[in-house]
């Protein structure tokens, strides 16, 4: 079993709705990769994100797509690339990410509850 963690910690991650603007090619990641440009909405603003995503997902069919992601952890240098974001996801069988989103569009920026 995982360890268990209270509510007051579980509060205390950042996860929130954004939609993906612009996905580009990230050939110095050592895993294939794309750089993704997320909105948050106003409040919030843009965040950039390198996500390990392409054996199932084209660059065409990201655009637009609403995904949940962890917003307040450090940002990582990946490569020359600066990830201001985690974006989350589910392993396959073949270890592949499959991304965390939402079933119906809802406002971006919007916290999990």
């Amino acid at each position: 079993m995982e360890k268990l963690i209270s509510w007051e910690e579980f509060e205390q991650v950042d996860l929130r709705v954004g939609t993906i603007l612009e996905v580009s090619d990230f050939p110095k990641a050592r895993r294939p990769a794309y750089q993704l440009l997320v909105d948050f909405g106003e409040e919030i603003g843009t965040r950039k994100s390198s996500a390990q995503i392409t054996a199932h997902y084209s660059k065409e069919e990201l655009i637009g797509k609403q995904v949940v992601a962890v917003l307040n952890f450090p940002k990582k240098q990946i490569a020359n690339f600066m990830s201001e974001c985690l974006v989350t996801g589910f392993e396959d069988e073949n270890g592949d990410i499959i991304l965390t989103s939402v079933e119906r569009k809802v406002p971006n920026g919007a916290k999990l509850k």
